[in-house]
């Protein structure tokens, strides 16, 4: 079992109560690739629930183990040595800079320009985040191109052009989240790993290991458990999609929870614009007289308005024009 070396204390850690087991969701999308219609499935899923899941794209199995392996060593090495990686981008607990805490640990990085050594990891772990980041963000333009396509957005390359650029402001995240033996005294609580929350980036790719606790939140406010599958991704709209697409597309708020006995590693690259990027929703997608629904922005307005904000804040709220829109 793998356990922090110095887990947080419970009482200074986020519970929910649950009055009933949270369902598992089995229509959740689930897209091929290389299907001719993945196009016009990908836009459905996303306008319905901003969120789907992708078979058959084309990373290797082996990069996505042999990441997990590497995280698994790291996080598993004594606290003193992890926190050496704290200038480096580790973290435990705390979420942000504003009084959110999780039950996690976790290492972020840059993705751009080209990740280099990370000093204080071993090189294996190097390799290992290096091959998998690349095989994602080739995945990541692939799928905003094909998503391009549906939307009858011209040219296509009019969202991946933002990832690719030299300047893109995407990162990538480790999540590890222990297990808590102490949560079978918790009755009828449950204990809050990442709280809830949506990406402020255009698109997420997500990828964990076979253990559950990963929800999201329907259109009706309902709370979902997301059934785990390691072979495949999770793709999640992000903020900056969903002002681009004038609302078409949404951003899903989403969590993790914590299991009781086993440990769950995530995998996330978010893909975000160049900083100086103007946010606002794409011409091309806008029919006749209709109007923008959000005010022009900056990422890098959006990207320290999210940072100063508590995680589950409707950030996108103070960027609407009118107050009385609902997300």
């Amino acid at each position: 079992m793998v356990v922090l070396s110095q887990p947080p204390a419970l009482e200074h850690c986020s519970l929910i109560k649950t009055s009933k087991p949270t369902c598992v969701f089995t229509g959740i999308p689930v897209i091929d690739l290389r299907d001719p219609e993945a196009k016009t499935l990908i836009v459905k899923a996303c306008e319905e629930y901003g969120f789907f899941k992708l078979i058959n794209h084309g990373v290797p199995m082996e990069f996505m183990t042999r990441l997990e392996a590497e995280a698994l060593s790291f996080f598993n090495l004594p606290q003193s040595d992890k926190d050496k990686a704290t200038p480096f981008g580790y973290g435990s607990n705390k979420i942000g800079p504003n009084g959110d805490v999780g039950w996690i640990e976790y290492l972020l990085v840059n993705t751009n320009p080209q990740l280099t050594s990370l000093k204080t990891l071993s090189e294996n772990f190097c390799y290992a985040v290096n091959d998998y980041i690349l095989a994602v963000k080739r995945l990541a333009f692939e799928v905003v191109e094909i998503m391009a396509d549906g939307l009858e957005i011209e040219p296509r390359n009019v969202l991946s052009r933002l990832l690719r650029d030299e300047k893109s402001d995407s990162c990538f995240r480790l999540n590890h989240y222990p297990p808590c033996p102490q949560l079978q005294a918790l009755s009828g609580r449950n204990l809050i790993g990442f709280g809830e929350h949506t990406d402020p980036q255009i698109i997420s790719i997500l990828r964990s290991n076979n253990t559950s606790g990963l929800q999201i939140c329907l259109t009706d406010r309902t709370w979902v458990s997301v059934p785990p599958d390691q072979t495949s991704f999770f793709i999640s709209v992000g903020d900056a999609l969903q002002v681009m697409t004038n609302g078409r597309l949404r951003s899903v708020r989403h969590r993790v929870l914590i299991d009781s006995m086993k440990s769950r590693v995530s995998m996330i690259y978010f893909g975000g614009p160049p900083m100086s990027e103007k946010i606002v929703a794409l011409p091309c997608l806008m029919a006749k007289g209709e109007e923008s629904l959000y005010k022009e922005f900056t990422w890098w307005e959006y990207k320290t308005c999210a940072y100063n904000s508590r995680l589950g804040a409707n950030r996108l709220g103070l960027f609407e024009k009118t107050a009385n829109a609902s997300l």
